[in-house]
């Protein structure tokens, strides 16, 4: 199974729906994946305890990410880095094992020009220190706002087709460091 993250715990945001075309994307591909939308975080995670001890409503979350296969972070850019929260979820995270030797993807989102990429390489420098593979495909999403349709799918054709190919490619990543 292939864990989605969506990186960010702001209502109704473009990461979520980006994140659920990707997981779209892996289900054209018949690969198992599930989405885990930071939205949903229990609000007893916040609370300083947690460090010590973690609430059993952040237990799906984290038995998610340890029953992964292989990770896609989708990330938004906020003051130039990546969301607190995604970095809070990372660190409430089982070390070593949540994310050593796992397979991780990457795919950065921002209204400017670079589409958040200097939130990917500060992912790339966590998980590389938490030993996780790195897979070396990454999509970048510019301007994201004006990336959807209506119905709130991604309107560009040429980027739908970068993302399906590197889901293809990742699928295949993951597949190879489980053997």
């Amino acid at each position: 199974m292939i864990a989605i993250i969506s990186g960010t715990n702001r209502p109704d945001s473009s990461t979520r729906k980006v994140a659920t075309q990707i997981e779209s994307i892996y289900a054209a591909l018949n690969a198992d994946a599930k989405l885990l939308d930071l939205a949903d975080l229990p609000a007893e995670i916040f609370n300083p305890s947690s460090y010590a001890e973690k609430p059993a409503a952040f237990a799906p979350f984290a038995e998610t990410v340890l029953a992964a296969d292989g990770l896609v972070v989708v990330t938004s850019e906020y003051n130039g880095g990546m969301p607190g929260v995604l970095k809070y979820f990372i660190d409430m995270l089982k070390f070593p094992e949540s994310f050593d030797r796992k397979p991780v993807c990457f795919i950065g989102l921002a209204a400017g020009v670079w589409g958040a990429l200097r939130p990917v390489e500060q992912l790339q420098q966590v998980f590389g220190y938490r030993n996780a593979h790195i897979f070396p495909q990454r999509t970048f999403i510019p301007g994201v706002f004006n990336t959807f349709a209506d119905d709130g799918k991604l309107n560009d054709v040429e980027l739908v087709a970068r993302l399906t190919k590197q889901a293809e490619g990742f699928v295949e990543f993951v597949s190879r460091l489980k053997k």
